[in-house]
């Protein structure tokens, strides 16, 4: 590990404690193997004029919700040193108590909460505190030897912490240990399965102080277990933007059976935790390698890498062997055995908290899926990415720590108190409602323009993940291997398949039955008709193992009413809707619906440039406005008003309706 600190960039910052201080937690955010996702908290004391002209002595700490990555200014709580080190001198606090006087203490109303280790760095005699969960020491510490690992790697030169609650208890811990310290022998704090402290009066020594102690736990890790610490590559989830479908599997797990499973999978996750999930597969070198490890199923069930990551993975993951369905069953079964064993504990918590301590959905957050992978399971794609950064560190830190005497994490009941800690209980709450469509995954044919891209940003509006397919950006819905292919990447990348939009069609040149061009009725054909039950054929497989799966067919007003010129489209249409009917009557078995949207006019599609719309207009003796709200409801429609009704035919509401074939077109009268 190196220091990242750079003298030009540090300089910019002047002689600002603040700015400093977010300059260099930046720089220990910058590193997944200090912190990940909102991990670690960091502190600078200063002197600042409150709004009487009155000096005050103020800790400004991380806030939560923030993280070291991205933290800026505005992110630190400013709270007065003062009442933190008071509120250290009392001897039994409740952390909801201890909140709330830091939250009275602040010297900003606007300013986020400060961190729960706030009291803490307070204690901390030095300007900069810096608090990371360093992978090298956690997993050193994670091990039968731990304290003894640490003591042979810095001696004396830091203070050892056993592990306790994080918050008020562990920051009455330290005051206790720390009484009667000379704190210029010590160069951090190590905390037994939990980080790593490090502090000074100026914010480069304090930082490159954690850079030097990490580091020098990772050489001993290298040099007793051969092994040592990768730069994992996170997988990212980028919002509304066309996404590439790396190909990070080993040998051949993406056969039909295994993405099939993996849909089953998620199908029962989902059903457990009463919610859509997504389940993203992973089948790298560390994952694969992880799950053919022996007795895999005793070391990824004994607990967590931190105390904190029990929040996003729980205590332990879903392990996969044979019977799907029987082993998510059987880890329901197993959480509320484990909910109902500690709540029933007397912990610190105030009898009210007590009364009102609820179980948490039965879900697994990941899964060991024996000689294939891991699968994540979250309910967005953030969520999903957290906790497979989460897994993929916690891996890594299980294979050396039992290279360094055995893989040994903190109690079971230990786990349960930070998962169900007062505090993060109060964070559940205030979450914000799930979206309608929040955990499906759909699939949008057609969609790099009109009423297809329409469809992809109402429908991601809405909650759901959203693969686009068009040929634009390389997949040709008349060419199986293309079909096959889309699929199954979206399956591999998300774990199933809920929402099939299909969509993708073209509207040929006006041309009569006499004259017709047979080149150009095969191309209406197969596009307009044939592709769509191609994509069928693929997608029904895994809509088999949907949530709620639907299928909603892109018709037209021509089905009902034809217009002359227009056999090649009117007549492919038509067969496409009766598809759509005949899928209705095979698979409504199976749960899934199958229902079509019959558009007319939508003006704001490719083929409606303004040229061609002023034609037609003229052609009708019209305003091209006019022409736009020809119908009876004299409105006009637009892509988003069918994408409106292909989330809402997705949703609850039409969740009893298959078969159907709904018009959007302002009333016309040839259809009515």
């Amino acid at each position: 590990m190196k220091s990242l600190w750079n003298d030009k960039e540090a300089k910019r910052c002047g002689a600002d404690p603040l700015a400093l201080r977010v300059y260099t937690s930046r720089l220990l955010g910058r590193n997944p193997s200090l912190v990940m996702h909102g991990g670690g908290n960091t502190s600078v004391k200063t002197q600042v004029r409150d709004f009487f002209g009155v000096d005050q002595q103020v800790l400004y700490i991380k806030g939560s919700g923030w993280d070291l990555a991205t933290i800026e200014a505005g992110g630190f709580a400013p709270v007065k040193l003062e009442a933190l080190l008071r509120m250290a001198e009392i001897k039994d606090l409740s952390d909801t108590e201890m909140v709330r006087q830091q939250r009275a203490a602040m010297l900003e109303p606007n300013a986020p909460n400060p961190s729960v280790e706030a009291i803490l760095h307070a204690i901390i005699p030095y300007v900069y505190v810096d608090h990371s969960h360093a992978d090298a020491l956690v997993s050193i510490t994670n091990t039968p030897q731990g304290r003894r690992h640490i003591e042979n790697i810095y001696g004396k030169r830091v203070l050892i912490v056993p592990y306790v609650m994080p918050g008020f208890i562990l920051a009455r811990k330290v005051y206790e240990m720390t009484l009667k310290l000379d704190w210029s022998q010590y160069d951090g704090i190590v905390l037994l399965n939990h980080g790593l402290f490090t502090f000074a009066d100026n914010a480069k020594e304090s930082y490159e102080n954690h850079i030097r102690l990490v580091s020098e736990a990772e050489k001993y890790i290298k040099e007793r277990t051969k092994k040592s610490f990768s730069n994992i590559k996170n997988m990212s989830f980028p919002k509304q933007k066309i996404m590439s479908f790396p190909n990070v599997f080993i040998g051949n797990p993406n056969t039909t059976q295994t993405l099939l499973s993996l849909a089953q999978i998620r199908q029962c996750v989902s059903h457990i935790q009463g919610a859509a999930v997504l389940a993203s597969f992973k089948n790298d070198n560390l994952s694969n390698s992880f799950s053919r490890l022996r007795r895999i199923e005793s070391l990824a069930t004994q607990g967590t890498l931190t105390p904190d990551h029990v929040i996003r993975t729980k205590p332990k993951p879903l392990i996969i062997d044979q019977n799907i369905k029987s082993d998510v069953n059987d880890y329901a079964k197993s959480y509320q055995k484990y909910f109902d064993r500690h709540s029933s504990r007397v912990i610190a918590r105030s009898e009210a908290t007590k009364q009102s301590l609820k179980c948490l959905d039965l879900a697994p957050r990941w899964a060991v899926w024996k000689n294939h992978g891991v699968i994540a399971f979250g309910r967005t794609g953030g969520e999903v990415q957290i906790i497979s950064d989460v897994v993929d560190h916690t891996m890594q830190a299980i294979q050396i720590a039992q290279s360094l005497g055995g893989w040994k994490v903190l109690k079971e009941k230990d786990l349960f108190d930070v998962e169900y800690w007062d505090l993060e209980q109060a964070k559940l709450a205030k979450n914000p409602k799930a979206l309608p469509l929040q955990g499906k995954i759909a699939m949008v044919t057609g969609s790099a323009s009109g009423i297809g891209r329409a469809c992809v940003e109402r429908l991601t509006a809405q909650g759901a993940t959203v693969v686009g397919l068009d040929i634009k950006n390389g997949c040709d819905v008349t060419k199986q291997s293309d079909i096959k292919k889309a699929v199954e990447s979206t399956v591999r990348r998300f774990g199933g398949l809920d929402i099939v939009v299909s969509n993708a069609g073209n509207f040929p040149p006006s041309m009569d039955l006499e004259s017709m061009d047979q080149a150009a009725w095969d191309k209406s054909m197969q596009l307009n008709l044939t592709s769509h039950q191609r994509l069928m054929k693929e997608v029904i497989p895994y809509l088999s193992y949907g949530i709620d799966p639907t299928i909603i067919i892109i018709a037209s007003k021509n089905v009902p009413a034809p217009g002359p010129g227009a056999g090649a489209y009117s007549v492919a249409k038509a067969g496409l809707t009766q598809l759509g009917r005949v899928a209705a009557l095979e698979l409504g078995s199976k749960g899934i619906r199958v229902n079509m949207i019959h558009p007319n006019q939508v003006f704001d599609t490719a083929i409606w440039t303004q040229d061609v719309l002023e034609k037609r207009a003229k052609h009708y003796q019209m305003t091209v406005e006019q022409y736009k709200t020809n119908n009876i409801l004299r409105t006009e429609i637009t892509s988003n008003d069918v994408a409106d009704l292909v989330c809402a035919m997705a949703g609850k509401t039409f969740s009893k309706t298959t078969g159907a074939q709904i018009s959007i077109d302002g009333g016309n009268e040839r259809v009515i």
